[in-house]
């Protein structure tokens, strides 16, 4: 369920994809801090079946559909969460960093197969 306040009024997938790019760039082999508080994403997940793996989290597919949608993006960069060059490259900007999307308990499930 989305948070009771959502102040850039987010849909819910560009809540779910912001959810998604948080947890990324906390993982240290994807994320990479910048000077200017926002953190750069080097990588995204490789999905297997209808899954994958952030950490020690499990993912569904079906939440990630927005990582890899322009349409996303360019939404997430009007509403300053992201600064992204589709498809090359994406970073979190500090208010992206810090947007409380309300969804991780929902989206990022521990546990799972390794």
């Amino acid at each position: 369920m989305p948070p009771k306040a959502n102040p850039a009024k987010l849909n819910p997938l560009q809540l779910r994809t912001l959810t998604l790019l948080q947890a990324i760039a906390r993982l240290p082999q994807a994320g990479v801090p910048q000077a200017d508080g926002s953190i750069a994403i080097t990588q995204f997940p490789h999905a297997h079946g209808d899954h994958f793996h952030l950490g020690e989290h499990t993912v569904a597919s079906s939440d990630a559909t927005g990582l890899e949608n322009e349409a996303v993006w360019n939404a997430l960069t009007r509403k300053g969460m992201i600064r992204a060059e589709w498809p090359h490259n994406i970073a979190l900007t500090p208010e992206g960093v810090a947007y409380d999307t309300g969804l991780a308990g929902q989206i990022l499930q521990r546990g799972g197969h390794h």
